[in-house]
C-alpha cells in the first residue's frame, strides 16, 4: 500500500462513526417531530392533556438538542451527518411549534400567537442558515454571541403558550414572546454584520 492510501486509510479510520449516541439523539429529536404535532393539534388544541403532552415532547427534544452537540464535541463524534441533521432537527421542531400555534388561534387559558410573529422568527432563522450557505467560501461564520440566550428565550416562550396555563398569565405570556421576537431581530442582525465583516476581511486579505 503506497503512502497515500495508508494515509487515506488512517484517516477514515480515526473519523467517528455516523452510528453514534449524539446522532442517535439528534434522529431522535427529528422522529419526535410529527408526535409532537399530533399532540399539538389533536381535538383542534382544545384538551390539555394533549397540550401537557406535546409539552413534554417539546421540553425533551430541547433537552437533548443540549446533550447530543456537548457529547458530540466532548467524545469526538461529529459527524457531517450530524452537522447538517442537527440545525435542521431544531428548525423542524421550532417551526412546527409556532406554525401550530398560530395555525390553532388562541390556546387554552392562554393569548393568540399572531402570524406575523411566526413569520419573523421562521424568516430569521432560515435567512441566516442561507447567508452561511451564502458566506462559507469567505470563511466560517462563527455563532452569535447572543444564540444561545435567543434559544432559551424562544424555548420558554414557545412552552408558555404550549402549557394550558391558568388565567389571567395572558399578558405575560405574550410578553414573553414579544421580547422573544425583539431578540431573534437584534440576534439575526448581529449575525448580518459578522456576515459583512467576514467578507470585506476575506477580500481585503485577498487582495
Amino acid at each position: 500500500m503506497s503512502g497515500y492510501s495508508q494515509a487515506v486509510a488512517a484517516t477514515s479510520s480515526d473519523a467517528p462513526s455516523n452510528l453514534n449516541i449524539a446522532n442517535a439523539l439528534t434522529v431522535l429529536r427529528l422522529v419526535a417531530v410529527p408526535g409532537f404535532v399530533f399532540a399539538l393539534l389533536f381535538d383542534g388544541g382544545e384538551n390539555a392533556t394533549s397540550r401537557l403532552v406535546a409539552a413534554i415532547i417539546f421540553f425533551v427534544a430541547i433537552i437533548t438538542d443540549a446533550f447530543d452537540g456537548h457529547l458530540a464535541r466532548r467524545y469526538d463524534l461529529v459527524t457531517d451527518f450530524g452537522k447538517l441533521a442537527d440545525p435542521i432537527a431544531d428548525k423542524a421542531l421550532i417551526g412546527a411549534a409556532l406554525i401550530g400555534l398560530s395555525f390553532l388561534g388562541s390556546p387554552p387559558l392562554a393569548v393568540e400567537l399572531p402570524w406575523w410573529m411566526t413569520i419573523v422568527i421562521l424568516g430569521r432563522e432560515l435567512g441566516i442558515t442561507a447567508m452561511r450557505f451564502a458566506v462559507k467560501k469567505y470563511g466560517v461564520m462563527p455563532a452569535g454571541r447572543g444564540g444561545k440566550a435567543k434559544t432559551v428565550v424562544q424555548t420558554a416562550a414557545i412552552g408558555l403558550y404550549l402549557l394550558p396555563l391558568v388565567e389571567g398569565t395572558e399578558m405575560f405570556i405574550l410578553g414573553v414572546m414579544y421580547f422573544a421576537v425583539a431578540i431573534t431581530v437584534v440576534t439575526g442582525l448581529d449575525y448580518v454584520v459578522d456576515a459583512i465583516r467576514l467578507r470585506r476581511s476575506s477580500l481585503a486579505t485577498s487582495v
